[in-house]
């Protein structure tokens, strides 16, 4: 009897080592950047308003904001690139140049060059020391990257009798601003599509929060 409880205890025991070896085992850090949400951020390296280069390995170690416009955009990208705009002014402002860079991607990379880009933005007073308007890229590609790394939809439509100078074409996106952290995670987003100044002044108390 006492060599069967015996057995029994040391089939427990092996039991209860067996269960905890089972558990996960984790060495990861806690996010410092926590927000709405965590997306990756995937690899890409594409042309901006100067023909450089720029990639996603060169934005590491800093935060961003992305949005996605198109030049011929006549409704949200408009106030997306004015906020853009102030942001970049705000953060000037605030000592914090150095820290955010301000990406935007066309979504239609065939028509905007990157002289077009520089072109379009030079209309919103943009700075080009830490924004980049990137292009050179297919239609493929940036669908791909706001789907699948932004969770932001993003489909061309065709336009019946479009307006005088603008394309037979246009785009269903997403007018969020979104904050990217160091670490390439895309963590919040915001309304760009707006012209109330809370949205910019949110979006520089949060970065200020992260930074310091």
């Amino acid at each position: 009897m006492k060599k069967r409880l015996l057995l029994l205890g040391f089939a427990m025991i092996i039991g209860i080592l067996s269960a905890c070896a089972d558990q996960p085992q984790t060495s990861e850090e806690p996010n410092k950047y926590e927000g709405d949400f965590s997306y990756d951020i995937q690899d890409f390296e594409y042309k901006n308003q100067d023909g450089d280069m720029v990639s996603s390995e060169d934005l590491k170690g800093k935060f961003w904001v992305v949005d996605f416009i198109f030049t011929n955009c006549t409704s949200a990208c408009p106030p997306m690139t004015a906020n853009m705009s102030k942001l970049q002014s705000e953060l000037k402002e605030a000592g914090l140049s150095d820290q955010v860079r301000l990406v935007s991607f066309t979504m239609d990379p065939n028509h905007d060059s990157p002289k077009v880009l520089k072109d379009y933005a030079q209309k919103f007073d943009a700075e080009f020391t830490n924004w980049d308007l990137l292009t050179g890229y297919s239609q493929e590609e940036i669908k791909k990257l706001s789907i699948e790394s932004f969770k932001a939809f993003l489909k061309r439509t065709e336009v019946q009798d479009p307006a005088e100078g603008q394309p037979g074409y246009n785009y269903v996106h997403s007018s969020s601003l979104y904050i990217v952290s160091p670490n390439g995670k895309a963590i919040k987003k915001y309304n760009g599509n707006t012209m109330d100044p809370s949205v910019v002044e949110n979006m520089v108390k949060d970065l200020k929060a992260y930074i310091n």
